[in-house]
């Protein structure tokens, strides 16, 4: 059996790429309008009382009501500025260069960012 040396290499390139793609996918966040947005399109926050890379929320029961984690699912994997936490309940959120991130449970539609600066501790979270 002969192999085709450029098809080949096609299929090497083309494996490689669909596995960044994956890595990145993993992640369900993106960028909108200059801040990160969970995979329904809303904004997400940090709490500046989280500390960075402490691999912990410190917003956690009526807290979590109004401010709702970003949850990780079962099999999802971080990579980069991503990674998952384990919350005080045992479930997963994701962080952000070591920052829990949040929902806020008033914004209504994505664009909203109506917790941006709330308490002065709720910031919106940034790339």
């Amino acid at each position: 059996m002969r192999f085709n040396s450029s098809a080949l290499s096609l299929t090497s390139i083309a494996f490689v790429l669909l596995t960044a793609c994956a890595s990145v996918a993993s992640a369900p966040v993106k960028v909108a309008d200059g801040v990160l947005v969970g995979p329904n399109g809303m904004t997400l926050y940090t709490f500046d009382k989280d500390a960075p890379g402490s691999g912990k929320s410190v917003c956690n029961g009526p807290c979590a009501a109004n401010w709702p984690p970003l949850t990780a699912a079962a099999g999802e994997t971080a990579s980069g500025d991503f990674s998952i936490i384990t919350r005080d309940d045992g479930s997963k959120q994701w962080a952000v260069k070591g920052k829990p991130v949040y929902y806020w449970s008033k914004d209504n539609k994505p664009g909203d960012k109506t917790g941006d600066g709330f308490n002065k501790v709720w910031q919106v979270a940034k790339p």
